[in-house]
């Protein structure tokens, strides 16, 4: 292999490894993901007998740093407050209204964290190929278009899916509806969010396993991460599923399944988001 040849992996038109030599000899191997997140890449020098981890500057670790521990604790919240919003609604202490405020306060810390990891994508650092194995920091940017990396898809379907679910938990306010205008309204936009966050966790794990098919990597945070909201995304789309209201009776398909499915699926999410306080630089 020469600095020219770099080995590309991952999946379909998604790079997500990356591996060349340096001009000066050795090995470097770029990975999307902990790139993206801890802002190392990983340099073998030429006759060295194993490889380190190259960090980027400290003020980029900084931003790093600080991204993330906002974007988790963001998902922890919001999970919380799912949960409390589907406990509510199990245990009947209280009413529909008392509900979709603890969903809706929910929904924002959602939309807090699905932009905020965008953010970590559109501001990572980047790699050189071909160049002595080093990561770049550009300028900060609120925004980017950059639909053929897979982390910046994941994150932005991801985004969208939290930005749909808003406007569920708004028409959740909306009082006399009918049947057919509650699962317009309120039933929809729940399943094409939890739609979106499958895809999303999809595409994770693409990032993660370098292939199409989800992969077992037990000792990787990353993917337990990844793992975990996963669950989290298939628990939201059951839990949507069974509140699909019947137009013949007016009753949902099965209240306990909805409202367990989206506790346990939240409790998920800030189980997920514990864990990714730990994946930091």
């Amino acid at each position: 292999m020469t600095s020219a040849e770099p080995r590309a992996e991952g999946a379909g038109p998604f790079t997500t490894r990356l591996t060349w030599q340096p001009p000066g000899g050795g090995t470097a191997v770029w990975e999307s993901r902990p790139a993206r997140r801890r802002g190392v890449i990983a340099v073998r020098p030429s006759g060295a007998p194993a490889g380190r981890n190259v960090s980027v500057d400290d003020v980029t670790l900084g931003r790093l740093r600080r991204l993330n521990a906002l974007a988790a604790t963001a998902f922890v919240l919001g999970g919380a407050l799912f949960a409390a919003g589907a406990a509510v609604a199990q245990f009947g202490s209280g009413d529909a209204t008392t509900c979709a405020s603890i969903y809706f306060a929910g929904g924002l810390f959602f939309n807090t964290g699905g932009y905020v990891s965008l953010l970590q994508v559109v501001n990572a650092p980047r790699h050189e190929p071909g160049g002595e194995g080093r990561l770049v920091t550009r300028g900060w940017r609120w925004w980017s278009y950059e639909p053929a990396r897979v982390d910046w898809l994941s994150t932005f379907v991801l985004f969208a899916g939290t930005l749909v679910f808003a406007v569920d938990l708004l028409d959740s306010f909306l009082r006399g509806l009918s049947v057919q205008e509650v699962n317009r309204l309120v039933w929809a936009p729940d399943v094409i969010g939890c739609l979106l966050f499958l895809i999303s966790g999809h595409l994770a794990f693409v990032e993660i396993c370098h292939r199409a098919r989800p992969c077992l990597r037990s000792r990787s945070l990353g993917w337990w991460i990844t793992a975990v909201n996963q669950l989290g995304s298939v628990l939201f789309m059951v839990s949507a599923v069974a509140a699909y209201t019947r137009p013949a009776t007016g009753s949902l398909v099965n209240a306990d399944i909805a409202d367990w499915g989206t506790l346990l699926g939240a409790g998920c999410f800030s189980v997920a988001g514990l864990l990714q306080l730990y994946e930091r630089p």
